[in-house]
């Protein structure tokens, strides 16, 4: 007698991304509670499995959710505020004023409301994030029902948030505090960079994520001016500074990394610390190309994010493996460095790994959290279909994603948004939006 479940899968291909690189063609999932509880060969899993909703998707690919492994979800509110300009120009000039100017706790939650629409409707089921108000980014990642790791950013100087460095470390600890065991929300310690905080900062940021055991992340060598500033600032380099102070570990994930030369990759590779690319918003801002095959190939694990939306301008990770593959190969002058299995890997388990969530996400398997995305592949551009892996890096785009269930809840279903009112969160943000402009109509 067939067994029970809450979501049947059924009639796709399954790439579930695990370490064999399994595929089900056809094939079939099921789902009870939260949890992946079988999958396999389409007639097998039918017969053992009946589901009190099936989602019969045949031709289509069933796989898991995208890991956005770096990003400002609320920055939704700043998508091209200020385009075309230098790092530091772009941060100083234009970002930092009308972030200390507009950012409220209205513009966190609606702004990363607004990202979370986004991130579902192009498949990603996990973002990790790094903003000001972050409470209220939790909030609104649980009502739309997504996994997150995030933290407060901090600064030696005032944010809109805290008036002192404590200030942020208190504010901090009470996210972790908070969200303590929650399912989907994950909190973790997270210093702006180094050019951005004080040694006694850095050191108090580390001391509370090991009080807890949670990750520690910054920005780290995103171009030539932050490490000649860096190293000037510490008369060392910047990985030299954070192996010495004992900031390195399993738990500290850079984000960027893009000057890290070979004793860079050692030393975070000797330390077990972690990378998260960010190539379209590298390349926007000209910040040069991370050695992403350097890291690998030197035993780092590197993720893959989108960084936030003032400087993307969108969250959609197919749209981010297609730039990581072709950036890698052009870079280098070689079509193999980078192959489309490698990126997708970046986007889901290996992401995954870097926030410390492998254990729960970033493949299709038995025991798994079902964090699950479905795509449409009957369609003129995806047609036709030689190699899985080539189309979902190559052809795939966030529009082709259909369904989505995170933590075995459905929160997208043939493209409509279950967990969120699209329509108002539109609106909220475009009411901040015309705050934002006559802000910077006052000049900076």
């Amino acid at each position: 007698m067939a067994r029970t479940v809450d979501i049947l899968i059924t009639g796709g291909t399954v790439v579930t991304l695990d370490e064999q690189d399994t595929k089900f063609v056809p094939g079939a999932l099921a789902v009870d509670g939260d949890t992946i509880i079988a999958l396999g060969k389409n007639e097998e899993i039918c017969a053992a499995f009946q589901g009190r909703e099936t989602i019969n998707v045949p031709g289509s690919i069933i796989m898991p959710g995208l890991v956005n492994s770096h990003t400002h979800a609320a920055m939704t509110c700043f998508r091209g505020i200020a385009d075309d300009m230098e790092l530091m120009d772009w941060l100083n000039r234009y970002i930092f004023p009308a972030e200390a100017r507009n950012v409220n706790p209205e513009l966190a939650y609606w702004g990363s409301m607004l990202a979370c629409a986004e991130m579902i409707k192009s498949g990603t089921t996990t973002f990790s994030d790094m903003y000001i108000f972050e409470q209220e980014t939790a909030k609104a990642a649980k009502q739309a029902g997504m996994r997150c790791l995030i933290g407060e950013v901090l600064f030696d100087f005032p944010s809109p948030n805290f008036k002192t460095p404590e200030e942020g470390l208190v504010y901090t600890e009470n996210l972790i505090q908070t969200w303590a065991d929650d399912p989907l929300v994950n909190i973790m310690v997270e210093p702006h960079a180094l050019y951005t905080c004080s040694p006694d900062l850095l050191k108090a940021s580390k001391a509370l994520a090991d009080r807890y055991q949670v990750p520690l992340a910054t920005h780290l060598l995103e171009n030539k001016a932050e490490a000649k500033q860096l190293e000037g600032k510490f008369g060392k380099r910047a990985t030299q500074f954070l192996m010495e102070g004992g900031f390195l570990d399993e738990r500290f994930i850079a984000f960027h990394g893009v000057l890290m030369d070979e004793e860079d990759i050692r030393i975070f590779a000797d330390h077990g610390s972690r990378v998260v690319h960010n190539p379209e918003s590298n390349m926007k801002l000209a910040s040069g190309v991370a050695p992403v095959s350097a890291m690998r190939n030197g035993g780092i694990v590197v993720g893959l994010g989108t960084d936030g939306c003032a400087s993307n301008n969108n969250l959609d990770m197919f749209q981010e493996m297609d730039t990581t593959a072709k950036l890698g190969k052009s870079a280098l002058l070689d079509p193999t460095v980078i192959s489309a299995r490698t990126v997708l890997r970046m986007a889901t388990c290996d992401g995954a790994k870097v926030l410390g969530l492998d254990g729960l996400v970033g493949t299709l398997e038995a025991g798994k959290k079902a964090d699950i995305c479905i795509i449409d592949m009957d369609k003129p551009h995806l047609t036709p279909m030689y190699d899985e892996y080539s189309h979902l890096v190559y052809t795939v785009g966030g529009a082709d994603v259909e369904t989505v269930l995170i933590n075995g809840k459905l929160v997208m279903k043939n493209r409509r948004l279950l967990t969120i009112d699209e329509e108002e969160a539109m609106r909220r943000v475009r009411a901040i939006a015309q705050r934002v402009k006559k802000s910077l109509r006052n000049g900076f």
